[in-house]
């Protein structure tokens, strides 16, 4: 008996419309887009308060703690959004109430730091097991970990929509003294800003935008959105209006191309979307670095015609 031949999937004809309206064509992209839009935004807005306030560990420990919850809403018969959501957020509580604390919103004292790392590699390894006992399908745990953009469904888009509001509605009522309390905690605190009450609503908003990015870049590479198009937007400019705005185009931008290349290649998406955000990071920090060059060659010529 011959063996079966490999079916052909999509081939890209260099014919922009016509390749976007095949893809779109399907409703699983066009919620994947929707998704992605939506993730995409979220994660950058609060990504660029994560960098600003250097909480990126506390970032990726709600990270980790996502894959947990994931497996283990998945092996209880539940959906992992469920996991997603509940158990991230559930860690921002938890870093709020051991103490997290320190200059920008960063980590607190080694006790704090140590506490969470341990807890951070016992849910993990905890989520592997859940994995170990879970006799579905092989495809759950690198859905979980790496994302996907398949059976995305109208309600988990409605739901992301109604998550992402409200992260982004809190975000807006706070946002003034929250980066007053980022860029310098102790004169905000003298001058009455309640830094410590600031510091945990945003790790609990900062819970539900990781477990919305979860859920299109995987567990592990949350940081491909909440991280990277924010830290490239403040490399590339120190106003936090323009940063904002440049993030959240570089998060969307890394997300569709990322859906895009995932739609005709057939590996995972959260590769794709870590690797254009990783290659806009580098294009940021080599023209920065050449500006800086440039700038030091040029100012002994300036200097020069100066006193001449």
């Amino acid at each position: 008996m011959l063996p079966a031949e490999p079916v052909a999937g999509p081939v890209w004809s260099w014919n922009l419309l016509t390749d976007v309206q095949e893809m779109w064509s399907f409703p699983f992209m066009v919620n994947a887009f929707r998704a992605g839009a939506i993730v995409a935004v979220v994660s950058a807005v609060m990504g660029y308060f994560v960098v600003l306030r250097r909480q990126t560990f506390a970032a990726h420990t709600v990270s980790t703690v996502a894959f947990p919850g994931a497996a283990g809403a998945v092996l209880l018969g539940f959906s992992a959004v469920y996991g997603y959501f509940s158990l991230c957020v559930a860690a921002a509580v938890i870093i709020a109430a051991i103490g997290w604390r320190g200059g920008g919103g960063g980590s607190g004292g080694a006790d704090e730091s140590a506490l969470t790392g341990t807890v951070q590699a016992f849910l993990l390894a905890s989520g592997f097991l859940f994995i170990a006992l879970y006799k579905g399908l092989l495809g759950g745990p690198q859905t979980i970990l790496f994302g996907t953009f398949l059976g995305i469904t109208t309600s988990q888009v409605n739901v992301l929509l109604g998550v992402g509001a409200v992260v982004l509605a809190a975000l807006a009522l706070i946002g003034r003294p929250l980066l007053f309390a980022s860029v310098d905690p102790q004169v905000a605190a003298a001058r009455g800003v309640p830094v410590r009450a600031l510091s945990v609503i945003f790790l609990v908003l900062l819970g539900a935008a990781t477990a919305e990015a979860g859920q299109i870049t995987g567990t592990l590479l949350v940081f491909a959105l909440m991280v990277i198009p924010a830290a490239t937007a403040q490399t590339v400019t120190g106003r936090p209006g323009a940063g904002l705005t440049l993030a959240v185009l570089l998060a969307l931008a890394a997300t569709w191309l990322g859906l895009t290349t995932a739609y005709y290649w057939p590996y995972p998406l959260g590769f794709f979307v870590t690797s254009y955000s990783f290659a806009g990071y580098l294009l940021a920090r080599s023209g920065r670095a050449l500006h800086t060059r440039l700038g030091r060659t040029a100012a002994p010529l300036l200097n020069k015609e100066a006193t001449a």
